[in-house]
């Protein structure tokens, strides 16, 4: 039953992807300002929330291994960050992408943008930094490193009214057209199961590496007892 469920998770969040797809192109009306460019909105606000979700679960998970030396913990945390890096970078592509239709640059030094692309290199700095060294003091500065990237989150999101950049306000949604407001509630729901099946995905192999190094481990001792 287990191994049929996990089957069923990538086709689930494929299914998913393509309806939200079809919803954006040929359901969802073309905004009358910017053009089919608006549509990006229907991936870049999803991924940003998406990055989020993932980060806040690496920071607890983080928090967690702290608090109890518990490896399954610091598992959970490294695949949650590498799960945020792929959404962070979808989130660099697509704002890029919108902005130049919007104020006629790829990128302007705006509040936002700016504590975002901190963000984004903070969540890329956990990573290279796992990917170095499995040793424990990396592990537990990894750990703090999170707990400065969830910092950024409120940051980012106030950003836009503290220091009143370019970039538009938070979403409200009833200002939106209805077959927009219902697409963009399928993208939301279409990237929250996206993140989960990757998360899952990741956690597997995680944990899949961690019985290789142990059982080389044991091979290495065997080996030299013998």
């Amino acid at each position: 039953m287990k191994q049929r469920f996990q089957i069923l998770e990538p086709l689930i969040a494929a299914a998913t992807i393509c309806v939200s797809l079809w919803m954006v192109f040929f359901y969802a009306p073309i905004e009358q300002q910017m053009g089919i460019v608006q549509k990006i909105f229907y991936f870049h606000v999803p991924a940003a929330y998406a990055m989020y979700l993932s980060w806040l679960v690496c920071t607890v998970s983080s928090i967690l291994f702290i608090t109890k030396n518990d490896d399954k913990y610091d598992e959970l945390a490294r695949s949650s960050a590498e799960v945020a890096l792929l959404f962070a970078i979808m989130v660099m592509t697509t704002g890029p992408l919108w902005g130049r239709k919007a104020w006629g640059a790829y990128w302007v030094w705006d509040p936002r943008l700016t504590s975002a692309l901190v963000m984004t290199l903070v969540v890329l700095s956990y990573v290279i930094l796992r990917q170095l060294s499995t040793a424990e003091a990396i592990k537990k500065f990894s750990a703090a490193l999170s707990v400065v990237g969830a910092a950024l989150i409120p940051l980012i999101h106030i950003s836009v009214y503290k220091w009143r950049g370019q970039h538009p306000a938070v979403l409200r949604q009833g200002g939106l057209d209805p077959e927009m407001k219902t697409t963009f509630l399928v993208c939301m729901t279409a990237f929250t199961v996206v993140f989960i099946v990757f998360l899952r995905k990741r956690l597997s192999l995680e944990k899949q590496r961690r019985r290789v190094d142990e059982l080389m481990q044991k091979k290495y001792i065997n080996q030299m007892n013998k």
